[in-house]
């Protein structure tokens, strides 16, 4: 997997943020993380997700 700067990837959210975004429970949206529905990026020690803007916005378009 190539790595890539922070700034090529945009825009990152948090799962609580994409949940008050789309509306949906935090543990919804870490869900569809692990389903692979929602790409995600593992952060710092402990793991933390963000998810991109872009990939957000994407998801919502595909399942209006």
């Amino acid at each position: 997997m190539a790595s890539m700067a922070v700034h090529e990837l945009g825009p990152m959210l948090t799962a609580s943020e994409v949940a008050d975004l789309l509306h949906l429970h935090v543990n919804t949206v870490k869900r569809l993380g692990d389903r692979g529905d929602l790409p995600f990026f593992r952060v710092c020690k402990r793991g933390d997700r963000r998810f991109r803007a872009e990939d957000v916005m994407a998801f919502l378009s595909r399942n209006r």
